[in-house]
């Protein structure tokens, strides 16, 4: 954060930045060198104490040159996520405009506004004060609060919009009111009708419209004048006041004139209630987009039934505590995360997961707050509340990815940053023009006025993030989360999807289908195995455990640690045990010939096998047996694959296993391409090496495949959506459905295409309605409506995306 050094200093302030990772004084030293390196920076002092670093520079460094500049040295700038509620913004001008001001707070790094939502992402440093950020907003001429204090004041709850709407209802009816009477007699005209009002009646009806029903367009041009910048209601401001005042001019120049004088009171009132009517519908049609977001919001239960001290009490969720006993009733949602503690029942899962059949829970399962209790009732341990719980995390992630912009929107912040003084520079030219030429400056003025009031800023704004928040409402809704504009814009163009075997296409929980020992004891083979495995969460682990939970057990194991990308090392009632893949096998000196044939066998017809050794201190490492594991494909993996196909995409199988086992099941599900014993290491190079064709999606379960995610240009993490699955990928599947990959796929391609049409439309509108104006082609009325329609026109056509359903076999499966 910038701090001046004295009231009369003239050089730049000095850039303090908080500095993490710092241990010792040549931390210090490796940070001061990498500061110095800049250029522009002229002195560097950092402090280990407080760790922190003052930089003063020349002026022209920017702060995220310094923070990357500290990220190449080794360590870190600590900074925060500010969101904001931003009031008063009508355009893609405004948006930009907030943008800019935000931006120039010291010590901010990046900030981003969206229209849509009206809110705003600040990332600054840790320094950086909240009513630093708030001033700078309303320095630029709108309103800006904490997204806590707005909903602390009532500003998002339902009955304050509710009454919002409703007051905004009445003044567009008191305008069409107003309104109609004056357009009337021009309808009538072609008819032979001539029912035109008295002058005085007209300026009677005009004026409330333009003054009162209008003043929010002089209250928002007005600010955006104070912070000199211009925006829709400016143009909106100018275009029909300078209608209004040429109508007063002739009215009270009338003793001058021969016959009726020209009043044009019509034009700037009904260009005003046109102009107040897109609006409305604009925000009416904006609010739908944002429908899937406020259904989740919806799943929240307010209070919870909490058993304390063996009697059951009502709480607000706030006070319920991880550890505390809920009980719920049979059609109640769930308020916490939690374990089932007693009694059995069916969640419906389906606005959380997108799986509409109740699933079965019974003692032990986890159950997800916000999902809705069936027949039973239960007792849930609480495990997870607030902020931490899967319905918070789910909201939390759409509501980034609405709040994000899509690489797309860069081109229309450049074009919205010029747009306001561009169409004014037009009009004056217009006025100008055809005041000098006709010399006709009644003409000229209407013709200016057309020209401001035609253009539309506010279809440029809404063309991309109404989309983003739309296609990533509806894909929610199914069971789809994703993470950020950029994670929906680049699946698009996804050309190969990688699929990691278990548990992606597989259903996860292989059993164990056949043991084989060396010397014939399979039984203490198994124990053996079994007991170095027992804390393992690997599939394969729990398999053995399962498999020898009849068995004698075998002293617990000790010095157990794995290898990765190989198996597991333990020691078992004296004796070393080795337990993984053939490599591991030879790397430890152990020789799998004896077994060879058998494996071979077991391999080419889809089993993944296991070896089991032991290292000796006296004699040389020997094979004690193998164990074969079958796990079947997942419904609807085979139509799956058929889909991505139809869609042009090519699939490729990504596994750890052996190439037989790996083939096996690649052939079950319609995969050609398979690439088998590769270690997760090794993952993201052959993601690399597959992008030569297009965009790579990688589809794993977030964790084990973590490099391979990471490298691919789109990651798609299958699960619950409640562990660390849904921050390592961008797109994370509610279920484990391979069928959600091809509609990830389309619900991207769609949103795209509709984020495509809009900014066409939204900028064909502007460049050919703006030069028919000025060429005199458009009336001013004309003009108004053309305006108010063309952002609703935008929204609309956004709005179809709400028709989206998942494909029928994935919808069957549900």
């Amino acid at each position: 954060m910038a701090s001046v050094l004295s009231p009369t200093s003239t050089e730049p302030a000095p850039l303090r930045l908080g500095i993490g990772g710092m241990s010792c004084a040549s931390c210090v030293g490796r940070v001061e060198r990498g500061l110095r390196a800049v250029p522009g920076v002229t002195a560097v002092s950092v402090n280990l104490a407080t760790e922190t670093a003052e930089v003063r520079t020349d002026g022209t460094v920017a702060l995220p040159t310094l923070a990357q500049a500290v990220a190449q040295s080794g360590y870190s700038v600590a900074e925060r996520s500010v969101g904001l509620v931003i009031g008063g913004m009508t355009c893609a001008s405004c948006a930009g405009r907030v943008e800019k001001a935000l931006r120039a707070v010291p010590g901010v790094l990046e900030a981003s506004v969206n229209l849509a939502t009206e809110r705003a992402q600040v990332r600054a440093l840790a320094g950086v004060a909240d009513d630093d950020l708030i001033r700078a907003v309303i320095a630029a001429g709108y309103r800006a609060t904490l997204p806590a204090e707005a909903a602390d004041s009532g500003a998002t709850t339902e009955p304050s919009r509710l009454a919002s709407d409703q007051r905004e209802t009445v003044r567009l009816l008191l305008a069409i009111v107003l309104s109609l009477p004056l357009v009337l007699p021009m309808l009538a005209l072609p008819f032979d009708r001539h029912w035109m009002l008295p002058a005085w009646l007209q300026f009677a009806l005009a004026t409330p419209v333009q003054f009162w029903l209008g003043a929010r367009f002089y209250r928002a041009g007005w600010s955006a004048l104070k912070a000199r910048t211009g925006n829709m209601d400016l143009l909106v401001a100018l275009g029909t006041s300078a209608g209004y005042g040429l109508s007063v001019y002739h009215l009270l120049a009338t003793p001058t004139h021969h016959g009726a004088a020209p009043l044009y009171f019509e034009a700037s009132a009904v260009v005003i209630t046109l102009v107040l009517l897109g609006k409305w519908l604009e925000t009416r049609a904006k609010r739908q987009t944002t429908a899937a977001i406020r259904a989740l919001q919806a799943l929240r239960p307010a209070t919870a039934r909490v058993r304390r001290d063996g009697d059951e009490i009502d709480l607000p969720i706030a006070q319920v505590r991880v550890g505390d006993i809920v009980v719920v009733r049979p059609g109640e949602r769930f308020p916490v995360d939690g374990r089932i503690v007693e009694g059995r029942t069916h969640a419906d899962e389906s606005m959380i997961t997108g799986e509409s059949l109740p699933v079965a829970k019974n003692d032990g399962d986890r159950v997800t707050g916000g999902a809705v209790n069936g027949e039973g009732r239960i007792l849930v341990e609480t495990v997870a509340i607030g902020a931490e719980s899967a319905l918070a995390r789910i909201i939390r992630l759409v509501e980034d990815a609405q709040a994000k912009k899509a690489p797309i929107q860069r081109v229309v912040d450049r074009v919205s940053a010029v747009f306001v003084p561009v169409v004014v520079g037009v009009a004056v030219l217009t006025l100008l023009a055809w005041g000098a030429i006709s010399g006709d400056w009644n003409q000229a003025i209407l013709n200016a006025v057309a020209v401001l009031v035609i253009a539309c800023p506010c279809a440029l704004g809404l063309a991309t993030p109404t989309a983003i928040m739309a296609g990533t409402g509806v894909a929610a809704r199914a069971g789809i989360l994703i993470k950020d504009a950029q994670a929906l814009e680049i699946t698009h163009k996804v050309a190969t999807v990688v699929f990691d075997k278990t548990g992606t296409l597989t259903e996860g929980r292989p059993v164990l289908a056949e043991s084989v020992s060396v010397d014939g004891d399979i039984d203490t083979l198994l124990a053996q195995a079994a007991a170095v495995q027992r804390g393992s969460e690997h599939p394969l682990a729990k398999a053995v455990v399962q498999a020898a939970a009849t068995l004698p057990p075998m002293p617990d194991a000790i010095d157990v640690h794995s290898v990765p990308g190989r198996g597991l090392r333990g020691v078992v009632d004296g004796h070393r045990l080795v337990l993984g893949n053939e490599r591991l096998m030879r790397e430890s000196g152990i020789d799998p010939t004896p077994l060879a044939t058998r494996a071979q066998a077991l391999a080419a017809s889809g089993h993944t096998v296991s070896w089991v050794g032991e290292e000796t201190g006296h004699a040389a490492p020997r094979l004690l047996g193998l164990l074969a594991f079958r796990d079947r494909p997942r419904d609807g993996a085979r139509e799956a694959m058929a889909r991505l196909h139809r869609l042009g995409v090519r699939t490729v199988m990504m596994s750890g296993d052996n190439e037989g086992a790996a083939r096996a099941v690649a052939e079950q599900v319609g995969i050609g391409e398979v690439r088998a014993n590769v270690l997760p290491q090794d993952k993201a190079d052959a993601i690399a090496q597959l992008r030569g064709d297009g965009a790579v999606a990688m589809v794993g379960d977030g964790i084990n495949d973590a490099p391979a995610l990471a490298a691919a240009d789109v990651g798609i993490a299958m699960g619950t959506g409640t562990d660390v699955a849904m921050h390592a990928a961008g797109i994370t599947l509610m279920r484990p459905e391979p069928g959600l990959v091809a509609d990830a796929i389309d619900i991207s391609r769609r949103t795209t295409r509709k984020i495509h049409q809009n900014l066409f439309w939204a900028f064909v509108y502007n460049i050919v309605g703006i030069p028919l104006a000025a060429l005199g082609l458009l009336d001013p009325v004309i003009a108004g409506a053309a305006m108010a329609f063309s952002s609703v026109s935008v929204v609309s056509n956004t709005l179809l995306l709400r028709r989206w359903q998942p494909s029928p076999a994935v919808a069957t499966r549900r």
